[in-house]
């Protein structure tokens, strides 16, 4: 049996995208671009999510299908 670990996934993805989102550190500065510099952090939580809503919906399909599928963790 495979321990599923895609609540840890999730939650590290999470984290990196808000701490993306806090650097002073980015892409496009925020301090250069105006407004626009908002842009790379806005598409980097959007990402976050995307990616982190695949991960727990693959869970929730793995949860209903029962413990005879087979887990891709």
């Amino acid at each position: 049996m495979q321990k599923d670990r895609s609540t840890l996934k999730a939650a590290l993805i999470a984290i990196g995208a808000l701490l993306y989102g806090a650097s002073p550190i980015d892409l496009i500065p925020e301090f250069l671009a105006g407004p626009l510099g908002f842009g790379d952090d806005a598409l980097v939580l959007i990402a976050a999510g995307v990616a982190i809503f695949r991960i727990l919906k693959g869970r929730a399909a793995r949860r209903a299908a029962g413990p005879s599928a087979p887990s891709r963790a």
